[in-house]
């Protein structure tokens, strides 16, 4: 069993022998007995195995012989097994394992491929009409290998005679893993293998990503060095530093750099500690961050945090369906609504082609879904129906406005 992840296919190993559950030392655990673990409890394949009780130390006795698994076994229980170990263990050791439903085949690196999941022990495709980037971007993130770059269709990564599972991530891009996006699962599908879901990741050799947020493009900063992520602390972060992160991890312009309020900062280890960039540069390892530790004895580092252009997202709330609602802004790292002053078909249109919702059917006012709450980030929106998305429209500047909640916008889409 895995004992102390954040979900069923992660955490602590712990095995059973006789009636007592025993956790086992890192020094005794490895790649191939991971990955029979992960077999085993039918969640895929290992995709880390951390040890010094990463996951918390155990309070039970401890396994005394090592695991050795060669890797093919479908049973942890079929591996052959060491002499008893010379030297006792403690729970500081006690071994780990992070197993994942999802993998990329046939791709040229470890980062690229067609998307595959796996269902009650079985490997199957999905189908690339429910997949997007944002899907993407979260599974790229959870393999380690940076954000999607693009999602190729046609079959771009061969075909197989697997089974296409039908079932369908809804996304923000925010999430650590696909497990915590919201799913749908139709079961098996008729889709083809020409149309199976794949991704090519950035899989960069220093990744950054944004943690906190509502979106992959804002949040806390930070950085994975020597096989974990750590966080990034500065004393002077500020503009030129957030570009750099914006553009390397392409979120557009930045918007804002800011240091996390206190419920807001990380507690784990610390990646980076003192940074000074110009503003041009293509990635953070490319600015100064050899700083003296005088340079940082003027301030306290703290941990940093930014928001980029392409953290804007629009959504449709409280409506009967996914495409109808009040029209709802991320923006500066908060939802907002929109007035419905000067709110006509031509600015629903906008929002339901950004949604993928077809065509606007009605532009509704005075608060017909419902009031919503905070910011009313946009008011006297003209938009021409060509515009890619809502904040391309001409509008009043952010935040600026003469409404109350009661004159929130809403559109009904085909």
């Amino acid at each position: 069993q895995l004992v102390g992840g954040d979900t069923p296919c992660s955490g602590r190993v712990e095995i059973r022998d006789g009636d007592q559950w025993k956790t086992i030392c890192d020094s005794d655990f490895g790649p191939k007995a991971a990955t029979v673990v992960c077999r085993d409890l039918q969640c895929g394949t290992a995709l880390s195995v951390p040890g010094a009780a990463h996951f918390g130390e155990g309070d039970g006795p401890i396994w005394d012989r090592e695991l050795q698994c060669v890797g093919n076994e479908s049973l942890l229980v079929s591996c052959p097994r060491g002499s008893p170990r010379d030297k006792p263990c403690t729970h500081a050791k006690d071994a780990g394992v992070t197993c994942t439903r999802f993998r990329l085949v046939n791709g040229s690196t470890a980062c690229e491929g067609r998307v595959e999941v796996q269902v009650l022990g079985t490997w199957g495709t999905l189908c690339a009409s429910h997949w997007d980037l944002l899907d993407a971007h979260v599974l790229c993130r959870h393999l380690d290998c940076g954000f999607a770059e693009s999602i190729p269709r046609q079959g771009h990564f061969g075909r197989v005679t697997h089974p296409i599972w039908r079932d369908s991530f809804h996304c923000d891009g925010s999430e650590g893993h696909l497990g915590q996006c919201p799913v749908t699962a139709l079961g098996a599908s008729s889709c083809s293998h020409e149309n199976d879901a794949a991704v090519i990741c950035s899989a960069d050799s220093m990744s950054l990503r944004l943690v906190g947020g509502g979106s992959r493009c804002d949040g806390r900063v930070e950085i994975f060095r020597r096989g974990t992520w750590g966080r990034v602390l500065d004393d002077q972060w500020g503009m030129q530093e957030a570009s750099v992160v914006c553009r390397q991890l392409q979120c557009g312009e930045a918007e804002k750099a800011y240091n996390p309020s206190k419920p807001q900062r990380g507690t784990g280890p610390v990646g980076l500690r003192g940074v000074r960039c110009t503003g041009h540069e293509a990635n953070l390892t490319l600015c100064n961050t050899s700083l003296p530790k005088s340079a940082l004895v003027a301030g306290i580092a703290e941990d940093v945090g930014v928001i980029c252009w392409g953290s804007r997202q629009v959504r449709l709330a409280n409506g009967p369906r996914r495409c109808s609602g009040r029209v709802e802004i991320y923006y500066q790292g908060s939802w907002g609504t929109v007035c419905d002053d000067d709110w006509d078909l031509s600015d629903a249109t906008v929002v339901c082609h950004q949604l993928g919702c077809g065509e606007a059917v009605e532009a509704v006012g005075s608060a017909r879904f419902g009031k919503g709450s905070g910011q009313i980030w946009l008011d006297g929106v003209n938009c021409s129906k060509a515009e890619a998305a809502l904040w391309d429209c001409p509008a009043g500047s952010w935040g600026q406005h003469d409404c109350g909640h009661k004159e929130d916008a809403g559109v009904i889409c085909s």
